[in-house]
């Protein structure tokens, strides 16, 4: 492999890695704060049990999220400085944004909120955690932009004499359509993973706790829990399909090619494209005898374009149009291929619908199964619960692969309706004075670390998941202490 080969695979190992703890972050953030908004509003311990106890894995989560991302930055300077000279202009604005309005605020209102329990009034220590929540969605949200400019590249003019592209209009940026497409969808899909998580944890703890004969704790603690994590998994569910809707078909207009790839469509369809669930043949970026096998008649038409009917362009008439406005050959004069890994583009797109599905259906056979106020000791509905915590999870990065991987050979698109200046292929973005072992042994390092960090997470997610929530909790806000507790007790940490 060359420099650039081991470039992309080293960013998309330490993203897949990085993107596995964001979504549960993002989601269980609020629910956390839900928990405590309701323990504060009802005074019911079950709350306050519940709030410390999926505190306690979203710290656990928050942590590995931060220190794998860190990496990400310095990727842009070390491997893609190519890229960063051209767009550091425009790219740099939203994620200084991220660091300066949402992270600082987040990492500084979770520590008040882990420090606070005995410190702060109720209200003021419920608001820092609802701080959290917002600000790590509003990273989100800037962490998106910066991304959705490469997908479609807006609020910039193109530099003749610097060779770069410099922003002139920052609300461009910040209000580019294809960010929001993508951030609504990216955060139902967070959410999605969050209300899993709840679940999927509380739906064990129910089932254990009713095989030990406690079921008055399974009713009046987990049930709860799981009817939360359940009807958020639903809402969010929904909120999905209609964002993703919007989201296609937005990428129908501005990415045609990544349509295509998604359907491994080759050649034209003048009457409405058919949605394959199996594709057969060389799928291995080529068009080359690829059959296509259980069909549903043109659905990927609807997703395009709205209309069952409506034609759709295939990958070789797409490559055909791209060579005839942007060159069909490189500065060294080789052939340039503007079609996706075909393989790798299909079968993250149905891995992500299909993972999405299966976690929703999953939510609604719970939601049956605890109706009218019952819990079970369905030992299926313990084991199904923990099988289903990483559905979402697997759906959030295959989405990434998909949007990542489908916009290939472009590590910056061409918007169709912009300057054209404005673009870049991904192999003129990565750097011209790394060689290719150091880039390999930065890689199989950090492989290495990111390895062990979830091995980390995943031991520590179990530790404290088996201990299950605290079998008594005391208030410790201010307002529940008299002035003499306060003089004999000694401070105690919920953390």
């Amino acid at each position: 492999m060359d420099v650039l080969d081991i470039a992309r695979w080293q960013f998309a190992i330490t993203t897949v890695y990085h993107f596995f703890y964001v979504p549960l972050t993002i989601g269980l953030a609020p629910l956390v704060a839900i928990m405590q908004t309701a323990w504060v509003r009802t005074g019911n311990e079950r709350w306050l049990k519940l709030t410390k106890f999926f505190g306690k894995l979203l710290l656990i989560n928050f942590a590995i999220g931060v220190v794998t991302g860190i990496v990400q930055e310095f990727q842009f300077g070390m491997n893609w400085s190519e890229y960063s000279r051209f767009v550091g202009d425009v790219f740099g604005a939203p994620l200084a944004m991220e660091a300066l309005a949402a992270f600082f605020v987040e990492s500084t209102f979770l520590g008040l909120w882990i420090f606070g329990w005995d410190k702060l009034p109720k209200k003021i220590h419920l608001a820092c955690i609802w701080a959290v929540a917002l600000a790590t969605n509003l990273s989100a949200f800037f962490i998106l932009a910066a991304n959705s400019w490469m997908q479609h590249p807006v609020g910039a003019t193109f530099n003749a004499e610097t060779g770069r592209a410099e922003m002139n209009d920052i609300w461009a940026v910040l209000t580019n359509n294809t960010l929001l497409a993508a951030f609504p969808h990216t955060i139902t899909a967070a959410w999605l993973t969050a209300g899993t998580f709840v679940a999927g944890i509380a739906a064990w703890w129910m089932v254990r706790e009713v095989r030990r004969g406690r079921k008055d704790v399974a009713r009046d603690v987990y049930r709860p829990a799981v009817i939360l994590g359940l009807i958020v998994m639903i809402v969010s569910g929904a909120g999905i399909a209609v964002s993703g809707d919007a989201q296609a078909k937005l990428m129908f207009e501005q990415q045609p090619m990544k349509m295509a790839a998604a359907e491994a469509l080759c050649e034209s369809s003048p009457g409405g494209a058919p949605f394959s669930i199996l594709s057969i043949g060389n799928l291995a970026n080529s068009c080359e005898d690829v059959t296509h096998v259980l069909e549903i008649p043109g659905l990927t038409s609807f997703l395009a374009d709205g209309s069952f009917t409506a034609p759709l362009p295939g990958v070789n008439e797409v490559q055909q149009q791209m060579q005839d406005r942007y060159g069909d050959t490189d500065a060294a004069g080789n052939p340039i291929d503007y079609s996706p890994n075909l393989a790798l583009t299909y079968w993250s797109f149905r891995l992500m619908i299909g993972l999405g599905v299966g976690s929703a259906a999953l939510a609604l056979m719970a939601l049956w199964l605890t109706r009218k106020g019952r819990v079970t000791d369905n030992p299926w509905l313990a084991r199904i619960a923990l099988i289903a915590i990483p559905t979402p999870f697997l759906a959030s990065a295959f989405g990434w692969i998909f949007t990542e991987a489908g916009r290939q050979p472009w590590v910056v698109v061409p918007n169709p309706t912009g300057i054209d200046q404005i673009r870049m292929l991904t192999e003129r973005g990565v750097s011209l004075a790394q060689g290719a072992g150091v880039v390999f042994a930065s890689m199989a390092i950090f492989t290495l670390v990111y390895t062990v960090l979830t091995i980390i997470w995943g031991r520590l997610i179990w530790r404290y998941m088996v201990e299950g929530a605290p079998e008594t909790v005391h208030d410790d806000s201010p307002e529940a202490r008299s002035d003499d507790d306060a003089a004999d007790r000694p401070l105690s940490f919920a953390y």
